[in-house]
């Protein structure tokens, strides 16, 4: 197996501790479903290019440069050279500029996994100080670094013998929950619909393995294009699921009972009271 390729080298500063240090990918899709766009009259694969606006004609990449709108038609030229020139402490050194608790980490800021792990031999001891000291004391460090040509706020945290980073999403990125969820009413919930649902969870517990989740699209597609390869149909969509609430609390008792639970003394003598008014 051909050792996975480090995506950047530098350091990890603490203080006045650092350690070399390498980031490697945690998240692979070589095994992921590929389409080529092929031209529909010969069935042959087509490419993409860049096309300039005004001439129509293709642009090689060596004529190619990045450019920033400031207006409709106006553009700031920015050579490859001029990037280059960036000096940023982030491009080498990953420092840290503070801890966080573990139970503070909004999950909806995580965006992409990575490994950190030691450069060589003789960062090796420092690497595990540090692993150590955020595993004791449940904290992540917050830290920055520059990764493909772009600057990226991480967090930091042991995770088993090694250290996990973690490119988080900008804080302009997100759309605030309030502004979603501002147009739901409360509601008083009935405590024998509720009962009921907690009984129901409490039937059907689970581990967070995600070595047993299933990407049901991926393998739709790989059924599609087995049954196109040995000249078959291919296999029927599944049916669109539809709306069962009409009586909510019938329904919850139902799936209850198909879990193999029963409603408690108190759920039962609320549906009796129900039942009977």
């Amino acid at each position: 197996m051909v050792a996975p390729r480090a995506a950047w080298k530098g350091f990890l500063k603490v203080g006045s501790v650092s350690c070399g240090v390498k980031i490697i990918g945690a998240v692979t899709e070589a095994e992921r479903i590929r389409f080529r766009i092929l031209n529909r009259k010969d069935g042959l694969p087509v490419r993409s290019a860049y096309v300039d606006d005004g001439t129509g004609e293709t642009v090689e990449a060596e004529d190619q440069l990045k450019g920033y709108e400031t207006g409709k038609g106006d553009f700031i030229r920015i050579e490859p050279a001029e990037i280059k020139k960036l000096k940023l402490v982030s491009q080498h050194t990953l420092e840290v500029g503070g801890f966080v608790p573990i139970d503070d980490i909004d999950a909806r800021y995580l965006e992409k996994p990575y490994y950190l792990v030691p450069a060589d031999a003789a960062s090796a001891e420092a690497y595990a100080v540090i692993r150590d000291a955020m595993a004791h004391k449940k904290v992540a460090a917050r830290s920055c670094v520059v990764l493909y040509q772009r600057g990226r706020e991480v967090l930091i945290q042991a995770e088993g013998k090694g250290m996990l980073l973690t490119e988080l999403r900008n804080h302009n990125e997100m759309i605030s929950a309030q502004s979603v969820f501002k147009g739901l009413k409360d509601r008083k919930v009935d405590p024998e619909m509720l009962e009921i649902a907690q009984l129901l969870i409490d039937k059907k517990p689970a581990k967070f393995d995600p070595s047993k989740f299933e990407d049901t699209y991926e393998n739709a597609l790989i059924a599609m294009i087995e049954a196109k390869r040995k000249g078959k149909k291919p296999p029927k969509p599944a049916p669109k699921p539809k709306t069962n609430v009409v009586n909510l609390a019938d329904i919850l008792r139902k799936s209850l009972a198909q879990e193999g639970g029963k409603p408690t003394t108190k759920a039962k003598s609320t549906a009796a009271k129900r039942k009977s008014a």
